[in-house]
Protein backbone atom coordinates (compact mmCIF):
# COMPACT_ATOMS: atom_id res chain seq x y z
CA UNK A 1 0.00 0.00 0.00
CA UNK A 2 2.93 2.21 1.05
CA UNK A 3 4.30 1.55 -2.26
CA UNK A 4 1.81 2.47 -4.23
CA UNK A 5 1.00 5.57 -2.34
CA UNK A 6 4.27 7.15 -3.48
CA UNK A 7 3.63 7.30 -7.24
CA UNK A 8 -0.08 8.89 -6.52
CA UNK A 9 1.50 11.43 -4.34
CA UNK A 10 3.81 12.29 -7.15
CA UNK A 11 0.82 12.61 -9.37
CA UNK A 12 -1.00 14.74 -6.85
CA UNK A 13 1.88 17.10 -6.75
CA UNK A 14 2.76 17.37 -10.62
CA UNK A 15 -1.37 18.35 -11.11
CA UNK A 16 -0.98 20.72 -8.51
CA UNK A 17 2.02 22.59 -9.59
CA UNK A 18 0.10 22.50 -13.35
CA UNK A 19 -3.02 23.99 -11.55
CA UNK A 20 -0.62 26.45 -9.82
CA UNK A 21 0.99 27.30 -13.07
CA UNK A 22 -2.34 27.75 -15.07
CA UNK A 23 -3.74 29.42 -12.04
CA UNK A 24 -0.84 32.42 -12.40
CA UNK A 25 -1.07 32.56 -16.13
CA UNK A 26 -5.11 32.94 -15.68
CA UNK A 27 -4.30 35.70 -13.38
CA UNK A 28 -2.07 37.98 -15.35
CA UNK A 29 -4.30 40.71 -16.54
CA UNK A 30 -1.49 42.29 -18.48
CA UNK A 31 1.34 42.36 -21.20
CA UNK A 32 4.75 41.17 -19.21
CA UNK A 33 7.73 42.25 -20.66
CA UNK A 34 10.96 41.55 -19.83
CA UNK A 35 13.84 43.80 -20.01
CA UNK A 36 17.57 42.62 -20.16
CA UNK A 37 20.27 44.89 -19.32
CA UNK A 38 23.61 45.32 -19.08
CA UNK A 39 23.67 48.50 -16.14
CA UNK A 40 21.09 50.39 -14.81
CA UNK A 41 18.08 49.82 -12.20
CA UNK A 42 14.82 50.14 -14.81
CA UNK A 43 14.38 50.17 -18.19
CA UNK A 44 15.54 52.64 -20.19
CA UNK A 45 13.31 56.31 -20.16
CA UNK A 46 13.02 57.09 -23.59
CA UNK A 47 11.30 53.73 -24.40
CA UNK A 48 9.18 54.14 -21.09
CA UNK A 49 8.35 57.41 -22.64
CA UNK A 50 7.48 56.14 -25.95
CA UNK A 51 5.32 53.88 -24.38
CA UNK A 52 3.10 55.83 -22.38
CA UNK A 53 3.02 58.14 -25.84
CA UNK A 54 1.36 54.96 -27.32
CA UNK A 55 -1.06 54.73 -24.12
CA UNK A 56 0.77 52.21 -22.06
CA UNK A 57 0.81 52.83 -18.48
CA UNK A 58 3.00 50.00 -16.04
CA UNK A 59 0.95 48.51 -13.53
CA UNK A 60 -2.41 49.81 -15.17
CA UNK A 61 -2.05 48.05 -19.00
CA UNK A 62 1.60 46.66 -19.11
CA UNK A 63 3.87 45.08 -16.58
CA UNK A 64 7.51 44.94 -16.39
CA UNK A 65 10.40 42.22 -15.39
CA UNK A 66 13.42 44.09 -15.27
CA UNK A 67 16.82 42.25 -14.94
CA UNK A 68 20.38 43.57 -15.10
CA UNK A 69 23.91 41.71 -15.27
CA UNK A 70 25.79 44.73 -13.43
CA UNK A 71 28.24 44.56 -15.71
CA UNK A 72 28.82 41.00 -15.06
CA UNK A 73 28.26 39.77 -18.79
CA UNK A 74 28.63 36.21 -18.08
CA UNK A 75 25.10 36.77 -16.24
CA UNK A 76 23.32 37.19 -19.20
CA UNK A 77 22.81 33.81 -20.32
CA UNK A 78 21.11 32.76 -16.58
CA UNK A 79 19.17 36.14 -16.59
CA UNK A 80 18.10 35.49 -20.11
CA UNK A 81 16.52 31.82 -19.06
CA UNK A 82 15.44 33.61 -16.10
CA UNK A 83 12.70 35.95 -18.34
CA UNK A 84 11.82 32.60 -20.01
CA UNK A 85 10.96 31.24 -17.23
CA UNK A 86 8.81 33.59 -16.53
CA UNK A 87 7.00 33.38 -19.77
CA UNK A 88 7.24 37.42 -20.11
CA UNK A 89 5.28 38.04 -23.94
CA UNK A 90 8.37 39.65 -25.00
CA UNK A 91 12.08 40.38 -24.14
CA UNK A 92 13.76 43.63 -24.85
CA UNK A 93 17.22 43.38 -25.05
CA UNK A 94 19.51 46.09 -24.61
CA UNK A 95 22.65 45.25 -27.14
CA UNK A 96 24.22 42.61 -28.63
CA UNK A 97 25.23 39.98 -26.02
CA UNK A 98 22.08 40.38 -24.42
CA UNK A 99 20.46 39.10 -27.56
CA UNK A 100 22.31 36.68 -28.16
CA UNK A 101 21.53 35.62 -24.89
CA UNK A 102 17.65 35.80 -25.48
CA UNK A 103 17.92 34.39 -28.55
CA UNK A 104 19.82 30.91 -27.04
CA UNK A 105 17.23 31.25 -24.62
CA UNK A 106 14.50 30.62 -26.66
CA UNK A 107 13.05 30.49 -30.06
CA UNK A 108 9.15 31.38 -29.17
CA UNK A 109 9.11 34.43 -27.27
CA UNK A 110 9.34 37.43 -29.70
CA UNK A 111 13.15 39.45 -28.77
CA UNK A 112 13.42 43.23 -29.40
CA UNK A 113 17.06 44.19 -29.99
CA UNK A 114 17.04 48.09 -28.25
CA UNK A 115 20.49 47.97 -29.93
CA UNK A 116 22.81 45.77 -31.39
CA UNK A 117 26.12 45.73 -33.66
CA UNK A 118 25.44 43.53 -37.37
CA UNK A 119 22.64 41.63 -35.99
CA UNK A 120 23.18 39.35 -39.49
CA UNK A 121 27.01 39.28 -38.98
CA UNK A 122 26.10 38.11 -35.62
CA UNK A 123 23.43 35.71 -36.24
CA UNK A 124 20.58 37.17 -34.48
CA UNK A 125 18.34 37.79 -37.60
CA UNK A 126 18.74 36.43 -41.36
CA UNK A 127 18.40 39.86 -42.49
CA UNK A 128 17.59 43.35 -41.98
CA UNK A 129 14.21 43.48 -44.47
CA UNK A 130 13.63 39.54 -43.45
CA UNK A 131 14.44 38.86 -39.93
CA UNK A 132 13.09 35.51 -39.81
CA UNK A 133 12.25 33.79 -36.24
CA UNK A 134 11.86 36.05 -32.88
CA UNK A 135 14.20 38.85 -33.04
CA UNK A 136 13.21 41.74 -34.78
CA UNK A 137 14.22 45.47 -33.54
CA UNK A 138 17.42 48.08 -34.44
CA UNK A 139 20.40 47.69 -35.47
CA UNK A 140 23.25 50.81 -35.41
CA UNK A 141 25.66 50.54 -38.65
CA UNK A 142 28.76 48.71 -37.87
CA UNK A 143 32.25 49.24 -39.86
CA UNK A 144 30.48 52.26 -41.93
CA UNK A 145 29.99 54.03 -38.12
CA UNK A 146 34.03 52.92 -37.55
CA UNK A 147 35.05 54.94 -40.33
CA UNK A 148 32.99 58.18 -39.79
CA UNK A 149 34.13 57.81 -36.24
CA UNK A 150 37.99 57.93 -37.59
CA UNK A 151 37.53 60.98 -39.88
CA UNK A 152 35.81 62.86 -36.82
CA UNK A 153 38.59 62.31 -34.42
CA UNK A 154 41.30 62.94 -37.55
CA UNK A 155 39.66 65.93 -37.98
CA UNK A 156 40.52 67.11 -34.50
CA UNK A 157 44.12 65.39 -34.34
CA UNK A 158 45.49 66.19 -38.03
CA UNK A 159 48.48 63.97 -36.85
CA UNK A 160 46.26 60.58 -35.87
CA UNK A 161 48.05 57.52 -36.65
CA UNK A 162 47.42 55.21 -33.76
CA UNK A 163 43.53 54.44 -32.87
CA UNK A 164 43.24 52.60 -29.87
CA UNK A 165 39.60 50.66 -29.67
CA UNK A 166 39.32 50.62 -25.97
CA UNK A 167 36.37 47.79 -25.21
CA UNK A 168 34.69 46.16 -22.51
CA UNK A 169 34.14 42.28 -23.37
CA UNK A 170 37.10 41.85 -25.71
CA UNK A 171 36.91 38.38 -27.75
CA UNK A 172 32.96 39.20 -27.92
CA UNK A 173 31.03 38.70 -31.57
CA UNK A 174 30.37 42.42 -31.88
CA UNK A 175 33.65 43.67 -30.98
CA UNK A 176 35.31 41.26 -33.14
CA UNK A 177 33.23 42.22 -36.05
CA UNK A 178 33.34 46.05 -35.58
CA UNK A 179 36.73 46.11 -35.53
CA UNK A 180 37.01 43.89 -38.82
CA UNK A 181 34.84 46.35 -40.52
CA UNK A 182 36.39 49.76 -39.16
CA UNK A 183 39.67 48.11 -40.12
CA UNK A 184 39.07 48.74 -43.94
CA UNK A 185 38.63 52.19 -43.38
CA UNK A 186 41.79 52.97 -41.31
CA UNK A 187 43.60 51.20 -43.96
CA UNK A 188 42.75 53.80 -46.25
CA UNK A 189 43.41 56.75 -43.60
CA UNK A 190 46.87 55.21 -43.14
CA UNK A 191 46.04 54.69 -39.49
CA UNK A 192 46.81 51.65 -37.20
CA UNK A 193 43.84 50.09 -35.04
CA UNK A 194 44.97 49.15 -31.76
CA UNK A 195 42.05 46.60 -29.86
CA UNK A 196 42.44 46.85 -25.90
CA UNK A 197 40.11 44.89 -24.10
CA UNK A 198 38.79 45.17 -20.65
CA UNK A 199 36.12 43.36 -18.67
CA UNK A 200 35.17 46.15 -16.15
CA UNK A 201 36.49 49.57 -13.66
CA UNK A 202 39.43 47.23 -12.09
CA UNK A 203 41.26 47.00 -15.44
CA UNK A 204 40.00 49.69 -17.57
CA UNK A 205 43.15 51.64 -16.36
CA UNK A 206 45.44 49.24 -17.32
CA UNK A 207 43.68 49.36 -20.63
CA UNK A 208 44.67 53.41 -21.21
CA UNK A 209 47.89 52.56 -19.96
CA UNK A 210 48.44 49.67 -22.56
CA UNK A 211 46.91 52.79 -25.21
CA UNK A 212 49.72 55.06 -24.36
CA UNK A 213 52.08 52.61 -24.02
CA UNK A 214 51.59 51.69 -27.70
CA UNK A 215 51.83 55.28 -28.58
CA UNK A 216 47.96 55.65 -29.38
CA UNK A 217 47.00 59.27 -30.16
CA UNK A 218 43.25 58.63 -30.18
CA UNK A 219 41.09 56.38 -29.10
CA UNK A 220 37.29 54.98 -29.79
CA UNK A 221 35.61 54.21 -26.99
CA UNK A 222 33.05 50.81 -26.81
CA UNK A 223 32.10 50.68 -23.42
CA UNK A 224 28.73 49.64 -24.68
CA UNK A 225 25.14 49.39 -23.39
CA UNK A 226 25.73 46.93 -20.36
CA UNK A 227 28.48 49.62 -19.57
CA UNK A 228 27.19 51.80 -16.05
CA UNK A 229 27.56 55.61 -15.73
CA UNK A 230 30.30 55.13 -13.39
CA UNK A 231 32.28 53.04 -15.71
CA UNK A 232 32.16 55.84 -18.23
CA UNK A 233 32.90 58.63 -16.07
CA UNK A 234 35.99 56.26 -14.78
CA UNK A 235 37.39 56.37 -18.84
CA UNK A 236 36.56 60.05 -19.26
CA UNK A 237 38.67 60.75 -16.07
CA UNK A 238 41.31 58.52 -17.39
CA UNK A 239 41.48 59.57 -20.94
CA UNK A 240 41.89 63.45 -19.64
CA UNK A 241 44.58 62.47 -17.39
CA UNK A 242 46.38 60.26 -20.34
CA UNK A 243 45.85 64.02 -22.95
CA UNK A 244 44.12 61.00 -24.69
CA UNK A 245 41.10 62.09 -27.14
CA UNK A 246 38.34 60.17 -27.86
CA UNK A 247 35.35 59.25 -29.56
CA UNK A 248 32.28 56.95 -28.98
CA UNK A 249 28.78 56.52 -30.53
CA UNK A 250 27.19 56.50 -27.44
CA UNK A 251 25.88 59.79 -26.07
CA UNK A 252 26.77 58.57 -22.50
CA UNK A 253 30.11 59.19 -23.42
CA UNK A 254 29.88 63.14 -23.44
CA UNK A 255 28.01 63.27 -20.76
CA UNK A 256 30.10 61.43 -18.40
CA UNK A 257 32.96 64.17 -19.52
CA UNK A 258 34.39 62.09 -22.87
CA UNK A 259 35.10 64.28 -25.99
CA UNK A 260 33.59 63.71 -28.97
CA UNK A 261 30.00 61.68 -29.50
CA UNK A 262 28.56 60.52 -33.14
CA UNK A 263 25.44 57.94 -33.69
CA UNK A 264 21.98 57.53 -33.92
CA UNK A 265 20.00 59.85 -31.75
CA UNK A 266 19.14 57.15 -28.39
CA UNK A 267 16.49 58.55 -27.28
CA UNK A 268 14.23 58.08 -31.09
CA UNK A 269 16.00 54.70 -31.27
CA UNK A 270 14.48 53.73 -27.67
CA UNK A 271 11.27 55.32 -28.54
CA UNK A 272 11.20 53.13 -31.66
CA UNK A 273 11.86 49.76 -29.36
CA UNK A 274 8.43 50.92 -27.82
CA UNK A 275 7.09 51.23 -31.38
CA UNK A 276 7.90 47.78 -32.03
CA UNK A 277 6.33 46.49 -28.59
CA UNK A 278 3.45 47.34 -29.31
CA UNK A 279 3.26 46.31 -32.84
CA UNK A 280 4.14 42.63 -31.21
CA UNK A 281 1.11 42.92 -28.33
CA UNK A 282 -0.82 43.60 -31.21
CA UNK A 283 -0.61 40.39 -33.59
CA UNK A 284 2.56 41.36 -35.43
CA UNK A 285 4.69 38.99 -35.66
CA UNK A 286 8.61 39.75 -35.42
CA UNK A 287 9.54 37.69 -38.57
CA UNK A 288 7.24 40.59 -40.60
CA UNK A 289 9.28 43.56 -38.35
CA UNK A 290 12.09 44.46 -40.20
CA UNK A 291 15.56 45.73 -38.33
CA UNK A 292 15.69 49.32 -38.40
CA UNK A 293 19.13 51.18 -39.01
CA UNK A 294 19.47 54.90 -37.37
CA UNK A 295 17.84 57.69 -39.59
CA UNK A 296 18.73 60.62 -37.68
CA UNK A 297 22.57 60.77 -36.49
CA UNK A 298 23.93 63.42 -33.53
CA UNK A 299 27.41 65.06 -33.21
CA UNK A 300 28.31 66.32 -29.66
CA UNK A 301 31.29 67.88 -28.61
CA UNK A 302 32.47 68.54 -24.71
CA UNK A 303 34.44 71.37 -25.07
CA UNK A 304 35.49 71.64 -21.45
CA UNK A 305 37.62 67.78 -22.31
CA UNK A 306 39.01 69.27 -25.14
CA UNK A 307 40.24 72.04 -23.01
CA UNK A 308 41.68 69.73 -19.90
CA UNK A 309 43.53 67.83 -22.86
CA UNK A 310 44.96 70.67 -24.74
CA UNK A 311 42.59 70.31 -27.77
CA UNK A 312 41.61 72.81 -30.10
CA UNK A 313 38.80 72.12 -32.13
CA UNK A 314 38.40 73.30 -35.43
CA UNK A 315 35.85 76.32 -36.17
CA UNK A 316 34.42 73.77 -38.89
CA UNK A 317 34.06 71.29 -36.64
CA UNK A 318 32.62 73.03 -33.95
CA UNK A 319 29.91 74.26 -36.26
CA UNK A 320 28.43 71.09 -37.49
CA UNK A 321 28.11 69.74 -34.11
CA UNK A 322 24.66 69.14 -32.98
CA UNK A 323 25.67 70.29 -29.36
CA UNK A 324 28.55 71.54 -27.69
CA UNK A 325 28.72 71.00 -23.62
CA UNK A 326 31.11 73.80 -22.60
Amino acid sequence: MKKAARPAILVAMVLFAGAVIAEAQQARTMPLIGYLAGAGSSPNQAFMQGLRDLGYVEGRNIAFAYRTTEGRTERYVELAAELVNLTVDIIIADGTTPGLAAKKATSTIPIVLATSTDPVGNGLVAGLARPGGNVTGLTNVGGELGGKLLELLKEVVPKLNRVAVLMRGAGSLANDLFVKETELSARKMGIQLIPLGFQGPEDVEEAFRSAVKKRANGFIERIGAGGSITLYKQAAELAIKNHLPGISRSRRWVDSGGLMYYGGDESVQYRRVAAYVDKILKGTKPADLPIEQPKKFEFVINLGTAKQIGLKIPPNVLARADRVIK
